[in-house]
């Protein structure tokens, strides 16, 4: 009998786990750790298992069960320890000696190597093997990790070790936000609540027909009452309201889905209050929301003539892929990769 650490790529549909479970039962396997987690490619489902079965041999019949890019490595019985447990050790260690940094991090990666690098890189990860993790604007830490490539969920955890050992926000959840546009004009921004129903269906009616089609892909001619009530749901997600002069000029939300880690965003600014900087701003709030969140990745559905929200995540290092309707993309950003650049 050996300790695996299996890695597979699954379909977002329903049997497909309890399909790979049944094929490592198949070879005697027992499974003595399950993760879920989110990355560029789908759901990726991490198995720790026992099992008398060599590496390619679980290879081979999980891929026959359907998994897809399936990686197996040796495991040890030092890796049985409770994850949470482990991961809550390591943040007393990064507390009291917050200068480990990049040592804590490798072991709560079970990286191979970790070390200072300059600048913090963002976007995709083009070497699956390495790991940049942000912890200031111009400095980071470097993992390395052959055996298995990181994944979304992996950096947002990473991501989240790091604020440990930074120092304590002084904003307050939920507390008002300014922002400066570029004419000088100051805009300020709210947590949604029900308070800002009627002004959030004026601003829907104050937006051309076109503002509303890049927001909901179709000319929404009101925001219908049950929308509203999902988007003060903190339960869903997160939404933010900007305000000027007793208007609500712009709502930002972050909209929680089934799959793990992951959620959407979208804006809405009200036309003559657009190219000043108002979406910029509230983009890098709902990134900060999904950090604080724990999230690993953030998607934004958008038209294809959508010029200028395509340009505002690209800025912030979105990856812009097509989907099965010709008309609209989706753009994914990793917030592991992002999280030093937007602090809270």
């Amino acid at each position: 009998m050996g300790f695996l650490r299996i890695r597979t790529t699954v379909d977002e549909r329903p049997g497909r786990l309890s399909s790979l479970a049944a094929a490592l039962a198949d070879k005697g396997g027992n499974i003595l750790g399950l993760s879920v987690q989110s990355d560029t490619e789908g759901t990726v489902d991490e198995f720790l298992a026992d099992i008398p079965s060599g590496p390619e041999t679980v290879r081979r019949v999980l891929e026959e069960a359907g998994g897809r890019q399936v990686q197996v490595v040796t495991a040890t019985a030092h890796e049985l320890t409770d994850e949470p447990t482990r991961a809550l050790l390591l943040a007393a260690g990064l507390r009291a000696e917050p200068w480990r940094l990049p040592e804590l991090l490798a072991e709560l990666l079970r990286a191979e190597d970790a070390r200072w690098v300059d600048g913090a890189e963002r976007g995709d990860l083009p070497d699956p093997t390495l790991l940049t993790v942000p912890v200031t604007p111009r400095r980071s830490v470097r993992l390395r990790r052959a055996g298995l490539p990181f994944t979304l969920t992996e950096a947002a955890r990473a991501a989240s070790f790091v604020r440990l050992a930074q120092p304590t926000l002084r904003q307050r959840p939920g507390a008002e936000r300014v922002v400066t546009l570029s004419d000088g004009t100051q805009a300020r921004v709210r947590p949604l609540t029900e308070l800002y129903r009627e002004a959030v269906r004026d601003l829907h009616d104050r937006c051309s027909p076109e503002s509303r089609r890049f927001r909901y892909l179709t000319p929404e001619p009101v925001l219908p009452p049950q929308a509203f009530d999902r988007l003060c749901d903190r339960s869903r997600g997160r939404s933010l309201v900007a305000g000027h002069d007793g208007q609500v000029i712009a709502v930002a939300t972050l909209a929680l889905t089934p799959g793990p880690g992951t959620a959407r965003m979208a804006l809405l600014v009200e036309d003559r209050w657009q190219g000043m900087g108002l979406g910029a701003a509230l983009a890098r709030m709902i990134l900060t929301a999904a950090r604080d969140l724990g999230l690993a990745e953030v998607r934004a559905a958008m038209l294809t003539d959508n010029a200028r929200m395509l340009a505002l995540l690209a800025s912030l290092g979105a990856a812009v892929t097509p989907t099965d309707d010709p008309g609209v993309v989706e753009a994914r950003l990793a917030v592991g990769t992002l999280a030093g650049a937007f602090p809270g």
